[in-house]
């Protein structure tokens, strides 16, 4: 395959991340927003609870979305289920930006509003995890870790794009304009990426790897045979991808609130923040999935758990001077950090599985993971601050799962070479 065309698959793996994960996430950007205009209440945290669960009911139906994806994957090829990934997600978006608010429809408005996450959740359920199938299985055996990143690089830039777009309609709406009709200007816009997205992936070829299963060695019920022949595997993958879950999730979409509800931001100048150290983050995947293809997937892993169970409540203590410099060089830390683990789990989970089982396997451990310890994320933080009334009480939920997620590392064998077929 040439240079070119590696490219080109690159491309319409990450574009469809960059639509599906600014879809998905500006909803959490914007959920203080929401919270009022679709679930009204009396007392604030409720409100902002009740949006919040309505974020986590997507993560909640990503298993779904993996199974079915995941089939649609291995038995009739990568390509058809990105193609169905990306309508299932752009459609629901589109829909949610002209949908009447609660005081206009009563409580057809968050019924309507929770389906519409439940499309959402199928859609993200399968997006992800078979783009990475897709592109690891088309690239160079050298460089597998290089181009499982760009998948994950796809989905930061489009939660940036979601935290840029949170922070733009902050900063030129008034609160009152921004409640009447300005937030649904960020979800109609994602109509656009949605055409650019499909474009891509009717051009992109199948996978080399899929069409070299024979037909008689496609699986009936893939799901059927991890649970039987690769139930270690599946466990290993939950285990691994709870810590992306709980890491990604409370740094980079639930911080926005925090820094909010918590430090008193303004809105606009904490998604600004954020957007900043995803940037940050953005820019070093790249180079953390590089280095792996030298060095090997383990010794990042390790670093980047270590650094997490070690250097937190630091990081965190620095975030609650409430200083603007100290946020920031506290935010951009953990982005270095993260960089280090959620670079190189892509690629390392698609290393676990053989060809047969491969996307449905990976798609089930991940999305499980992160629907029960993704979406959950900014509930779980908001209760607890609200019950212990002690900010740093969130960050030791993220030590748990990273030393678990550490010491599991030590028992793992490297995948770096090893073969996909």
């Amino acid at each position: 395959m040439e240079k070119a065309s590696y490219r080109k698959v690159a491309l319409s793996g990450m574009v469809g991340n960059i639509l599906e994960w600014y879809d998905f996430t500006l909803y959490g950007y914007l959920a203080v927003v929401l919270s009022k205009l679709f679930f009204p209440s009396d007392n604030e945290t409720v409100s902002l609870l009740a949006s919040f669960g309505a974020f986590a009911v997507g993560f909640f139906f990503r298993p779904l979305g993996s199974v079915i994806l995941g089939y649609i994957g291995d038995k009739y090829g990568r390509k058809q289920a990105l193609i169905l990934s990306i309508f299932l997600m752009a459609i629901p978006t589109f829909l949610i930006g002209l949908l009447p608010t609660y005081h206009e429809i009563g409580i057809l408005a968050p019924i309507i509003l929770v389906f519409l996450r439940i499309l959402q959740g199928i859609s993200t359920g399968g997006e992800y995890t078979t783009s990475v199938s897709f592109v690891v299985e088309h690239a160079p055996s050298e460089r597998r870790g290089f181009y499982g990143s760009i998948n994950l690089l796809g989905a930061v830039i489009g939660i940036m794009f979601g935290s840029l777009m949170g922070a733009f309609l902050n900063a030129v709406f008034d609160k009152n304009t921004l409640e009447e009709f300005g937030w649904r200007i960020g979800f109609l816009f994602g109509i656009v990426l949605a055409f650019v997205g499909i474009y891509l992936r009717k051009k992109a070829e199948e996978t080399p790897i899929f069409l070299a299963i024979e037909e008689e060695n496609k699986s009936k019920n893939p799901l059927l045979k991890t649970f039987i022949h690769h139930p270690k595997e599946l466990i290993l993958a939950i285990i691994f991808s709870s810590l992306q879950g709980v890491a990604f999730f409370l740094l980079f979409v639930y911080m926005p609130t925090f820094y909010q509800k918590v430090l008193k931001m303004e809105p606009s100048k904490a998604l600004f923040i954020n957007s900043f150290a995803m940037l940050v983050l953005a820019g070093l995947i790249p180079v953390m999935a590089h280095l792996s293809d030298k060095v090997g997937r383990k010794p990042l892993i390790l670093s980047a758990t270590f650094l997490y169970t070690v250097a937190s409540v630091f990081l965190f203590k620095l975030i609650l001077t409430g200083q603007v410099l100290n946020i920031i060089l506290g935010h951009v830390l953990f982005a270095v950090i993260s960089s280090g683990f959620m670079a190189i789990l892509p690629t390392f989970l698609i290393e676990l599985f053989p060809a047969d089982v491969r996307n449905t396997a990976f798609s089930v451990g991940y999305n499980t993971a992160l629907g029960i310890f993704g979406g959950t994320v900014p509930m779980v933080a908001t209760y607890l601050i609200s019950k212990t009334q002690n900010p740093l009480s969130i960050v030791f939920y993220l030590i748990i799962v990273a030393f678990i997620v550490f010491i599991t590392t030590l028992f793992v064998k490297e995948t770096y070479k090893k073969s996909l077929y």
